[in-house]
């Protein structure tokens, strides 16, 4: 039997993947019977976290995205003195560095249950020291989870067969971190109207065929060569606009610096940096470019597809998961610059092909992914755990 009010302690490195990636599921959590507590770094959003997921406490730690030992070793303490006080009875982390002092932490003071998802691995395009660092990092932390959830078949073969083989490591239904709300993601008067004054905003003509972008404006996200791309085609189709939805990680993994400039300077190419609502630019865009790296099971072309969008995305774990070559989408090799613009190339000319993908996209996903399946999932796993603790 589950008791009264089971305690769940949700981590993630920065308050910003509490408030988008998770988006809803701490507030569903607490509607069904947890005491809901959240964690992350210091942000900008965290008030926003706690108003919108109605967690009873968030508490900030020293957490940062990159190797950091000494800031680690700080981190580690302050989240185990925090679990020692809260005692909760699940512990549920998100990205590399929530999930290393998470499971370090809540080893270390005994919690029953320690989960750990994975979304994504920085380390798929790391070399060198730096990947035997953060294969090792990940090592540890299935190590001490007492679950780990993948959240896509791709990606599950990839850690199976270069970092860890155990059966702890799980997919919950299809995949997907949070599942798509398909109420929310879906065109209305409303919306259409916002993008009409939106498109006026950024001087798009009713004429202007309109590629969109959305996600981290970085080299892993294949921004170099979606630039490179969108620039070959307009010398033969000018009538083009490229929007990037999206916030700068020059720190961490900068574009190059031609790049950068190309989107200053070129009037054809709209960066609106990121935005907490993405809707208005899947209803007024034509087609989603998604030329990424790396991916667990991505939300953008999910949230694309339930807009009607073709969508263009590389053939990588995750994304050839949610995208079928020419049924609901074209799929390239990634970095592939030329391939990338031949199927801009395909969508923007075949009227017939893109007409037929729409017709298709929204019903796809909705049947695999919907969130209400993916959040009672999750319901599921928590009650088959406890009651098996």
């Amino acid at each position: 039997m589950l008791k009264q009010k089971t305690k769940i302690l949700r981590i993630a490195t920065v308050p910003v993947s509490l408030k988008v990636l998770t988006k809803g599921q701490l507030r569903f959590l607490g509607q069904n019977n947890y005491e809901v507590y959240s964690m992350s770094a210091k942000g900008p959003e965290i008030d926003e976290v706690v108003a919108q997921e109605q967690v009873i406490q968030h508490f900030t730690i020293d957490l940062t995205r990159t190797i950091s030992p000494f800031r680690d070793l700080k981190a580690i303490f302050e989240c185990y003195r925090i679990i020692k006080k809260i005692k909760p009875d699940i512990v549920h982390t998100y990205t590399p560095k929530a999930g290393l002092v998470g499971m370090i932490a809540a080893f270390l003071a005994s919690v029953p249950l320690r989960l750990h998802n994975v979304t994504g691995l920085p380390l798929m395009e790391q070399t060198g020291y730096k990947k035997q660092i953060l294969v090792w990092v990940e090592k540890l932390t299935y190590l001490l989870a007492s679950q780990v959830y993948v959240n896509s078949v791709g990606l599950m073969a990839f850690i199976k067969n270069n970092i860890y083989d155990n059966p702890k490591l799980k997919i919950l239904g299809n995949g997907s971190t949070n599942g798509i709300d398909g109420s929310f993601f879906e065109s209305n008067e409303s919306l259409i109207e916002k993008s009409k004054v939106t498109k006026v905003e950024l001087g798009i003509k009713p004429s202007d065929f309109v590629w969109l972008f959305i996600g981290r404006i970085v080299k892993d996200k294949g921004i170099n060569e979606l630039i490179e791309a969108f620039l070959q085609i307009t010398t033969k189709y000018p009538s083009m606009k490229l929007i990037l939805v999206g916030p700068y990680e020059n720190d961490l993994d900068p574009i190059l610096p031609k790049t950068q400039t190309e989107i200053n300077t070129n009037k054809n190419i709209i960066s609106v940096g990121f935005q907490n609502d993405v809707r208005s630019y899947l209803q007024l865009a034509d087609c989603l470019v998604f030329p990424s790296y790396r991916e667990g099971l991505p939300n953008v072309p999910m949230q694309a597809a339930c807009f009607d969008l073709p969508v263009i995305a590389t053939d990588i774990n995750g994304c050839n998961e949610i995208i079928e070559h020419e049924i609901n989408g074209l799929l390239v090799r990634p970095k592939d610059t030329l391939a990338l613009q031949n199927a801009m190339l395909r969508i923007y000319t075949n009227e017939t092909l893109r007409n037929n993908i729409k017709a298709k996209t929204r019903a796809m996903i909705l049947e695999k992914y919907s969130q209400a399946v993916v959040w009672n999932n999750l319901l599921a796993e928590y009650k088959h755990l406890l009651e098996n603790i």
